[in-house]
């Protein structure tokens, strides 16, 4: 039976390469990519000499057909991106729907994600997330797009190129409201890494400057409610249990603003009603 390997390979840093990785690109019979001439700085650093075929979202449907047909011979082969997870915004998902309907072994080599790595290191709430990829070209599609997710009240994370990234902030200029939390996390790992923090308006004051470079992450802070979803004698109960299990006061605030997508400011008035 053949194997597809489904690799995660570092997003910039050549030296975020998980030993298994390494293993599995010496053991297979052909890699798979989106850029041979990418990929080759990866194996040429860790002295790996494979095979490569070009896989990517302008492939012809006969590409996926050969690899297929690899596979049903018995083949070992190795999937990669240029960066990240194949087929999260990036080129596999199709070959992987063709796959999985033949008899052919799946395997994953997790690694770097540049949404998850981007969302861990901005500051905004881990706790739920939305990730939509790149956002659509069109100025319109992209502003319908922004429009409906900015109500959500979990972290936004979007792709974005930086030849647009200073149209998408106006448009999110005009939809935010000014004390939103936004986040632009420019090439990840590498030497000129940046991770810009700040309301819409400062952050479109730091990209007039210039059109940056790389790979960008945009995130967005979830929308704060105005109001809680609980009665004040049931908040009291739940930080008095906290503060009874040990918690610092200011920290089960914390929590529970979190928890409840409110401002702090609401828990501390909340919490301090009389009755």
């Amino acid at each position: 039976m053949g194997i597809l390997y489904i690799c995660a390979t570092p997003i910039g840093n050549l030296e975020d390469v998980s030993i298994r990785l390494l293993k599995t690109l010496r053991s297979v019979d052909l890699i798979a990519c989106e850029d041979t001439r990418q990929t080759i700085k990866l194996l040429n650093k860790y002295k790996i000499k494979k095979k490569m075929i070009s896989y990517h979202e302008y492939s012809d449907p006969k590409r996926e057909d050969y690899i297929v047909d690899l596979l049903l011979q018995g083949k070992k082969i190795a999937l990669l991106s240029d960066a990240g997870m194949p087929g999260i915004s990036d080129p596999g998902e199709k070959l992987l729907q063709k796959v999985l309907s033949q008899p052919v072994e799946i395997e994953i080599i997790p690694g770097p994600s540049a949404a998850i790595s981007a969302l861990a290191i901005s500051g905004l709430d881990m706790g739920a997330f939305i990730f939509e990829g790149f956002l659509p070209r069109q100025a319109g599609k992209r502003k319908e797009m922004l429009k409906k997710n900015l109500e959500e009240s979990r972290t936004l994370i979007y792709y974005e190129t930086p030849h647009r990234l200073l149209k998408t902030l106006y448009e999110l200029q005009e939809l935010l409201d000014s004390n939103r939390k936004v986040v632009v996390v420019r090439e990840l790992t590498k030497k000129h890494q940046e991770i810009i923090r700040g309301n819409i308006d400062e952050i479109v004051e730091r990209f007039k400057e210039g059109e940056p470079r790389g790979e960008i992450c945009l995130l967005i802070g979830g929308k704060v409610s105005e109001t809680l979803p609980l009665e004040k004698d049931k908040l009291v109960e739940e930080i008095e249990e906290l503060i009874q299990q040990g918690m610092d006061k200011k920290e089960a605030f914390k929590l529970k603003a979190r928890q409840y997508k409110v401002k702090k400011s609401l828990i501390y008035k909340y919490y301090n009603i009389p009755d």
